[in-house]
């Protein structure tokens, strides 16, 4: 057993909801700058999925106002929950805004997540 001076931070889960800042982007479509934060966003979140750290990352299906999309991720701390949710371009580039809720994922494909 480790002890607590040689032991690694206990990585908690965060969740982030992202909204999007101009309402009416995906009735019209996004402009040039919008569309460039949102690849980046996903590029940066495939990464990071790659690497472990985001859990899940998706979005409603919907294209009103009421579309929300979601990252559930990894992270030692909130300070450290909230650099990474603030480094999403999106979330740079004001394209999205974001807030970030402490998370603990109980279920996932049938199987109880401690």
């Amino acid at each position: 057993m480790p002890d607590a001076e040689n032991s690694a931070p206990v990585e908690k889960q965060f969740l982030y909801t992202l909204t999007l800042t101009r309402g009416d982007m995906l009735k019209t479509g996004p402009t040039k700058e919008e569309r460039e934060a949102v690849e980046q966003h996903y590029n940066r979140l495939l990464e990071y999925t790659k690497k472990g750290v985001v859990i899940l990352a998706g979005r409603t299906q919907t294209n009103d106002e009421t579309t929300l999309g979601i990252v559930i991720f990894r992270a030692p701390s909130e300070d450290a929950a909230r650099e990474f949710m603030n480094g999403d371009p999106t979330v740079q580039k004001g394209v999205m805004k974001a807030t970030l809720f402490p998370f603990q994922v109980a279920l996932a494909d049938g199987t109880t997540v401690h």
